[in-house]
């Protein structure tokens, strides 16, 4: 099956001291997917996503990403512009503007002190492109009004847009959100998550018009409703699984326990919470239940799903 992968995991293990928190994860993203990772408390979902990220490397096993267009996956070897990630906690300098947050990547990406001390014109004109991207990356995630904000001035769900929009700018190979929702009440929390429709929505469009989807999202969530809602593809990660049958001695950590497709769902389209039920059933028992020790490969079954023509949205 020819897919363009954006993100490979491969035998991923990792412990801290005699502490083991991951296990032979094996992961492949495809471009455009929104994937969603749920897991029980501890069982190593933001350790995953540090690996990725490339701030801890992981103990054994490799990571690599594939800029779109390029032939080959490159080895992650530390943090670079081609991850971007949104924490719970929001990463806002609060001395900036919502649209000087947003253009403060481009800044250091593309200018240096030196530079724009002894290219002060130069500078200036860049400054001008970088405020104009940052402000058309607010109007996508309707700020419109809110570029002239401080983060003391806006709510928790328009300081987290932000975020979303100052890793967006950078125009990452693949972003990772890490429980980016988990502090926000409800209503803004469904908000944000449309958020994600929409930018579904147009790694859709590109997909009809031949182009690559610009958006690839990973998201960790502990809110199972929320990752069939806003997933194509629903990732379990757990510790609970049948390490004895696989001939180990002792637990060796978390590993990939579950991996199916989702439903699709359009922006505009409410959820039906009565579709989620035998999924949500499916993930807690392969993922969440303790006493339910099965061999990882059992609820892993995206790649057969795709090869049997049950992916939706990018993945049809």
């Amino acid at each position: 099956m020819d897919r363009d992968l954006v993100l490979e995991c491969r035998g991923v293990s990792h412990w801290f001291g005699p502490k083991r928190v991951l296990y032979d994860v094996n992961l492949q993203i495809i471009r455009g997917e929104i994937v969603s990772l749920v897991g029980p408390s501890g069982c190593g979902k933001s350790t995953l996503l540090r690996a990725i990220v490339g701030t801890h490397p992981p103990c054994e096993g490799s990571v690599k990403v594939k800029e779109a267009g390029s032939e080959r996956a490159l080895a992650v070897r530390g943090p670079g512009r081609d991850r971007g990630i949104v924490y719970q906690q929001y990463s806002l300098f609060p001395f900036l503007t919502a649209r000087q947050n947003v253009a403060f990547g481009l800044k250091l990406d593309q200018t240096s002190v030196a530079g724009r001390l002894l290219g002060f014109s130069k500078w200036r004109g860049l400054r001008r492109e970088h405020l104009a991207a940052a402000t058309s990356f607010l109007e996508k995630l309707k700020l419109a009004d809110a570029v002239d904000l401080y983060p003391a001035q806006m709510s928790g769900g328009m300081r987290q847009r932000v975020a979303v929009a100052q890793a967006l700018i950078m125009k990452p190979e693949i972003l990772l959100l890490d429980e980016p929702f988990g502090a926000l009440d409800e209503a803004t929390r469904e908000e944000l998550q449309r958020l994600l429709l929409n930018l579904y929505a147009e790694n859709l469009e590109a997909r009809s018009r031949n182009e690559p989807p610009p958006y690839t999202v990973l998201i960790v969530t502990h809110e199972l409703n929320e990752a069939i809602f806003v997933g194509d593809r629903v990732v379990g990660l757990s510790q609970y699984w049948d390490w004895k049958g696989a001939g180990l001695e002792e637990p060796p950590g978390a590993t990939v326990v579950y991996d199916r497709c989702a439903p699709v769902y359009r922006p505009d389209e409410p959820r039906n919470f009565d579709t989620f039920v035998k999924q949500r059933e499916e993930i807690r028992e392969s993922t969440f239940d303790a006493r339910n020790l099965q061999p990882p490969e059992g609820s892993a079954v995206f790649w057969k799903q795709l090869e049997e023509g049950k992916g939706q949205g990018v993945l049809a």
